[in-house]
Order: C-alpha cells, then structure tokens, then sequence
C-alpha cells in the first residue's frame, strides 16, 4: 500500500501530510490541553501520517482503507486527549498503541470469527483497562498489571485477549530477505512426520515382507480389521491356539528385524 504518492484517502491528499518536529508537537500539547482547539487540531493534522503508518500493519486483512484510515483517527484523537505531558515519553510512543487498539477493536466488532458475549465482555474491560493504565503511566501495560486491576486471573487475560486476537493466515508472509518470503506455515515443525519415523515405518514395513503369506494375512486380520484370535481362527479354519502362535511368531520376528 503506497502512501507516499498521491491517494486520497477519506478525502485526505496524504502526499501533503507533514510530521510535527518534537518540540512544536509538545507545545501544542500543553495548549490543546488548556483548552486551545486550533492546537490540538494542528495535533490531529500533524499525526495523520503516524495513521497511516499503522495502518499498513493490517493490509493483508482486505478491509476498506477508508474505514481503516477513519478508525485510526479516532484512535489517534482518543490518544492526544489522554496524553500525558508530564511523563517524559516521545508522543508517538504513546499514540501508536492507541491507534492500533481503536483499529484492533473495530475488526474484531467486523470479525467472522463469533466469541462469546462473556468473553468479549472481559476483552472490552481489559481493553479499556489497558487504555486506563497507559494514560496513567504513559506505556505499555503487562498482563499482571492489567489482571490486578480488573481482579482477575492472568489466565483469563491472557484467554480473552487470545480470543479476540485478529486471525492470521499460516500463508501471510512474516519474514522477508528481499528475494524470499518466510510464511507462518513455514516455522510449524512436524512432529508426526519426522525422518525418525520416516525411517521406522521403512524398517517396520521390510521387517513384515518378510513374514509368510499366512502371518501377515494373520497381523492384518488382527490388528487392521480388529478381530479376535477366535475370528481369525474361524475364517482361516484354523485353531486359536495355532493362530495365537503364529501371531507371537509374527510379533517376535518384527522386533528381532527393528
């Protein structure tokens, strides 16, 4: 998603937006907050390029950039009203998580994936426990702090917060070196398929074909169609005890082959 050329977006030209120095934004800070509406709209304007920072985090998710960009304000007007001037903390330290939790929020509202009224209860207080937590300290909340202060469980922080997490595809890109993408897929090992077992299964397969035709018909009837020695003994029209020999035979034969 290219920002940097002309696109209108939401009606913004976002080829003139400019970036407010450190100082200057500090300034009007301390003027929105007595009051002084031009500065905290200079605030707003001065910002709208940290929106569309945030926003190419989530263009994989095939969402209206409009509404993103809309979202995102309301995040970032959220953040200059709560901004703490006293902390010593670069403003866009701040205003960042603001915008991408107002964005955050409004997909999972729009999400396909249906969790609980309970559960979504709990992520919308956590949610604004945690907002709560970083206008007090001007950073990040951990989850033990945000637990403490609803009362609850780290276990149900961490299960809420899970629940309401954005899916993302095992296919989306996570890495790149400028010539190959590394996909989520791509760091799930296989435990099931594994050369150990790979291996096993050959070793196994080999220790069998060398059984009689009668042993292996024997193994499959047994342990491939669940029957009983008796069963067995009846549809070959042999005894139970001579299918129950040539079973153990069969067994001990394999294992001296592994």
């Amino acid at each position: 998603m290219a920002y940097n050329c002309k696109v209108e977006i939401s009606g913004v030209n976002t080829a003139e937006l400019t970036t407010l120095p450190r100082d200057e934004a500090i300034e009007l800070f301390k003027k929105a907050k007595n009051g002084d509406k031009n500065a905290r709209n200079r605030l707003i304007q001065g910002n709208l390029k940290l929106v569309l920072s945030v926003m190419k985090k989530f263009e994989n998710r095939n969402e209206n950039i409009d509404d993103l960009f809309q979202v995102g304000c309301i995040g970032l007007i959220k953040g200059i009203d709560n901004f703490n001037i006293d902390m010593d903390v670069f403003p866009s330290t701040y205003l960042v998580p603001m915008i991408i939790g107002e964005i955050r929020r409004y997909l999972r509202d729009n999400s396909v994936i249906r969790v609980s009224r309970s559960v979504k209860d709990t992520a919308y207080k956590i949610m604004q426990t945690k907002e709560k937590l970083m206008a007090d300290s001007q950073k990040e909340p951990t989850v033990d702090e945000i637990a403490q202060a609803l009362n609850l469980s780290r276990k149900d922080v961490v299960m809420a917060m899970d629940a309401m997490a954005d899916p993302v595809s095992l296919y989306e890109p996570i890495y790149s070196d400028g010539s190959e993408n590394v996909c989520g897929i791509d760091q799930i090992g296989d435990t099931k398929n594994t050369d150990e077992s790979w291996l096993e299964q050959i070793a196994i397969n080999e220790a069998i074909s060398r059984l009689s035709p009668r042993e292996k018909y024997i193994l499959n009837l047994r342990f491939y169609e669940g029957k009983t020695q008796t069963q067995v003994a009846s549809e070959i029209g042999i005894s139970q005890a001579q299918v129950s020999r040539l079973e153990k035979n069969a067994i001990n034969q394999i294992k001296k082959s592994l």
